[in-house]
């Protein structure tokens, strides 16, 4: 496919046609945040020198796309980012910087033969759908394009950008395993920093938050209770996403081979799961489970299949149906998840109900980006505008339809039976195994938490797991290169150890 791909682009005028998409993207993201052509011509030079370092930088160029997709919310939160500017700015221009690179050097770079997947096929069906929603005018306003374009770049255009950066960026076993490293320390930040607000305090803007904005949602049980939401934009988001990771990273640790690698998982997957109860989440911690149950059809191993089915059945255990723990309000709070009678879960119900009578006229749903302020008050369809959807599946559902709900529904099952095929038949190397069902467990684990919460096309979490998901597929390409990366790993880990023993019987004599 690479050499169809280049071959298009170079002989068919392809590239051309490519890049004055990506470009007719970036023109229109300039101006839907506001700023006009007097303002372009001055910020040109800066963004040529942006693009000149991007160009000859381009790995440090994802490695700070993922680095500001991570902290996005925290420098919001901070207000350390200039003001009027939508976050997602920041994220899709540095995308298609990369993809524009890509384009460019399709010829020199492999990376496009591994695109061609069940996932891109699923996406494409899936942005096909969410495009032709631009002619949705249930609501009877007529086609407001900035308001489609705005929403459908957030529930689809995002993943696939993801999809394209992560499978074509991350192509070789040492940049694989930066990159878990890099994600590994960015969430032990998180983990710190949700200490850090649990014990030492908030900054100011997370003070403003969380006593403006926040207070309702994350000051409960008559203000005995606090949800800490450390580097996300909210207590659900953070939650969901940190349990998710740790899924992800005790999953790497079973199964890493190289004992520097698999510490650092190790510590990594439990401070993560530890994390997650501070957010005060419950849907936290039904995602952690489902994530580690759902290990052990992916495992292909009897034994670790056993040792994670006994640990989590003990844990899910004393969670259900002990009051071990109790003392902690944290701990308290999650317990409730098993609870179906708790009244704070049951509100969801109802909404649901109450969406399921107005949404029966609007099988395409009242149109991707019909928010409140779109909607007028006179519409009959506003009130759907106004009910809490509390997923992302209802927010999906309502801006869709029933007709919608089923393409995202199928199109990401697709997506992980793609990914589950390819750990389960084509990876044959156990540790690179273990890193495709720990990226696999991961996005369960989020998807489930998008059920529950609206939190799955949040930054960090759909860049971070939709991308993980994408690398799934690439991991057969790097399967040869793994086993010779890792086989050097082990050499130079028994090296040390027998230095050292050496070292220790001459210390003897």
């Amino acid at each position: 496919m690479q050499n169809k791909f280049a071959t298009y682009t170079d002989g068919n005028g392809g590239r051309a046609i490519l890049l004055f998409l990506l470009f007719s993207v970036a023109i229109y993201q300039f101006v839907s945040v506001g700023i006009g052509p007097f303002a372009m011509i001055c910020l040109s030079p800066l963004v040529i020198a942006a693009i000149y370092i991007a160009f000859r930088w381009r790995t440090a160029t994802f490695w700070l796309l993922f680095f500001l997709n991570y902290l996005l919310h925290w420098f919001n939160t901070n207000r350390w980012l200039p003001g009027g500017i939508p976050l997602s700015f920041y994220n899709e221009a540095l995308e298609i910087v990369l993809l524009a690179i890509a384009i460019i050097d399709a010829r020199k770079s492999p990376c496009f033969e591994r695109t061609g997947n069940m996932m891109l096929y699923a996406l494409m069906i899936w942005c096909g759908f969410c495009t032709l929603e631009i002619f949705n005018d249930t609501c009877n306003l007529g086609i407001n394009v900035y308001a489609w374009y705005t929403g459908a770049r957030l529930m689809a255009f995002q993943i696939l950008y993801a999809f394209l950066v992560y499978i074509i960026y991350i192509d070789k076993p040492k940049i694989l395993i930066y990159y878990l490293i890099f994600w590994g320390s960015l969430s032990l930040f998180s983990v710190f920093w949700v200490w850090k607000q649990k014990y030492i305090g908030f900054t100011y803007g997370e003070h403003a938050w969380i006593y403006g904005r926040g207070r309702s949602t994350h000051i409960i049980q008559g203000g005995t209770l606090i949800r800490y939401f450390s580097t996300h934009n909210d207590a659900a988001s953070f939650g969901i996403g940190i349990a998710s990771t740790a899924v992800a990273f005790l999953i790497f640790a079973l199964t890493s081979k190289v004992k520097k690698y698999r510490y650092f998982f190790l510590i990594t997957g439990i401070a993560c799961t530890w994390a997650m109860f501070p957010s005060g989440t419950r849907t936290a911690i039904v995602c952690f489970g489902a994530g580690i149950a759902f290990y052990i059809v992916l495992a292909k191993s009897v034994k670790l299949s056993a040792i994670v089915g006994i640990t989590f059945g003990i844990a899910f255990f004393i969670l259900a149906f002990t009051n071990i723990g109790n003392s902690n309000g944290s701990i308290r709070r999650m317990r409730t998840a098993f609870d179906r009678s708790d009244a704070s879960l049951n509100v969801r119900d109802v909404n649901k109900e109450s969406i399921k009578k107005y949404i029966k006229e609007a099988p395409w749903g009242i149109g991707i980006g019909m928010e409140r302020e779109q909607v007028p008050a006179n519409n009959k369809y506003r009130i759907l505008t106004e009910i809490p959807p509390d997923s992302e599946y209802v927010y999906i559902w309502v801006r869709t339809g029933k007709i919608g709900i089923i393409t995202f529904v199928l199109t990401t099952l697709i997506m992980l039976g793609g990914a589950c095929w390819t750990v389960l038949f084509r990876i044959n190397s156990p540790s690179m195994r273990g890193i495709g069902a720990g990226l696999c467990c991961a996005f369960v684990s989020i998807q489930l938490g998008g059920y529950a919460n609206q939190i799955l096309m949040n930054f960090p979490n759909c860049f971070l797991f939709y991308g993980g998901l994408s690398m799934v597929y690439a991991l057969p390409f790097m399967e040869k290169e793994w086993i010779a990366f890792e086989n050097e790993e082990l050499a130079k880990q028994a090296e040390r150890k027998r230095l050292k023993l050496e070292e220790k019987k001459a210390s003897r004599v």
